[in-house]
C-alpha cells in the first residue's frame, strides 16, 4: 500500500498526468494517515525534482518535437517565475501550473536544497487538507 502510494505520488509530482489524492483517500481507511502523509509528500516532491533536473539539464533541447513545452510557453513561464521569484514554489502542488513551475525551476537553475524544501512545503500541506478533510468527514 505505502509503495504504491509513493509510486501514484511520484508520478502526479512529475510531468505525467496522475493524481495521487484519490489514491490517499483510498489508503487512507487501512493505512496509517500520518506515515501515508509522509510517503506522499516524500513521492511528489521527488516527481518534482525529476521535472527540476529534466529543466536544468535538459534544456538544450527544447526545439525538438518531443520536448514537453513549446518554446513561447516556456519562455513565458521563464518570465513569470521571474517577476515572482522562488517563493512561487510554495504553489508546485496547484493543479495544471505546479508541474510546469517546478519545470521552469530547474530551466533558471533553483538552488535544488531550496527547491526541494519548498516544494514540500506546499505539497506535504496539500496532502495534509486532504488528510484532515477525509478523516473528519468520515
Amino acid at each position: 500500500m505505502y509503495f504504491l502510494m509513493f509510486i501514484s505520488a511520484l508520478g502526479a509530482g512529475s510531468l505525467l498526468p496522475f493524481y495521487s489524492e484519490v489514491a490517499l483517500v483510498t489508503f487512507l481507511d487501512d493505512g496509517n494517515p500520518m506515515l501515508l502523509w509522509l510517503v506522499a509528500t516524500v513521492g511528489n516532491t521527488l516527481g518534482a525534482a525529476l521535472n527540476w533536473g529534466i529543466g536544468r539539464y535538459l534544456i538544450h533541447f527544447e526545439n525538438r518535437s518531443w520536448f514537453p513545452f513549446k518554446p513561447v510557453k516556456l519562455h513565458r513561464a521563464q518570465h513569470w517565475f521571474q517577476r515572482y521569484g522562488v517563493w512561487s514554489l510554495l504553489l508546485a502542488w496547484v493543479p495544471v501550473v505546479g508541474d510546469p513551475l517546478t519545470f521552469v525551476a530547474g530551466v533558471m537553475r533553483v538552488n535544488l536544497g531550496l527547491f526541494l524544501l519548498l516544494t514540500a512545503i506546499g505539497k506535504g500541506l496539500r496532502y495534509l487538507i486532504v488528510i484532515v478533510l477525509y478523516l473528519n468527514l468520515i
